[in-house]
């Protein structure tokens, strides 16, 4: 299986990008992540977010296959522990599934299309963080399910 990470927008901060890539390094002795990240949008000023959203959504279908299982992060989404998440991590592999996405969305979220054609969606907490920072979270907890999976000494159950 391999974990596919669709981001809108840079990062523009140094320091979330060394996160990331500290993850990504780590990762590579686990599982391979293709991030990819969708552009931010140009001229944006007279749009909705509706309309924001519907553009964003339009790009990030171009990296989505018919056979993807696909997640949105989403502040409405499913909350699990690290430990009920590295379960699901290896029941997706049990099943066998090619690609596992996960994606970031902007600033307003995804369009209705987006949420329509993909229903599945995870929180990572009941508050809200910005979307730089939920990329190191989401790696860091892909690589904390990995370690556990592995039984690897990172994650302490207590």
């Amino acid at each position: 299986m391999n974990i596919k990470l669709i981001v809108v927008g840079k990062t523009d901060k140094s320091y979330y990008n060394e996160a990331e890539n500290e993850y990504l390094n780590r990762l590579k002795h686990y599982i391979k992540v293709n991030y990819i990240t969708i552009p931010e949008l140009k001229k944006t000023k007279n749009l909705s977010p509706a309309q924001i959203t519907t553009k964003e959504g339009e790009l990030i279908l171009k990296h989505l296959n018919p056979t993807d299982d696909v997640w949105l992060m989403d502040e409405k989404g499913k909350q699990k522990t690290s430990v009920q998440f590295s379960d699901f991590l290896q029941k997706k592999m049990n099943q066998g599934i090619k690609d596992l996405v996960f994606i970031i969305g902007g600033a307003y979220g995804f369009s209705d299309e987006i949420y329509a054609k993909y229903p599945s969606k995870f929180s990572l907490s009941n508050m809200t963080f910005s979307h730089q920072m939920i990329r190191t979270f989401l790696l860091e907890q892909i690589y904390r399910g990995m370690t556990i999976l592995k039984g690897q000494p990172y994650h302490n159950e207590g």
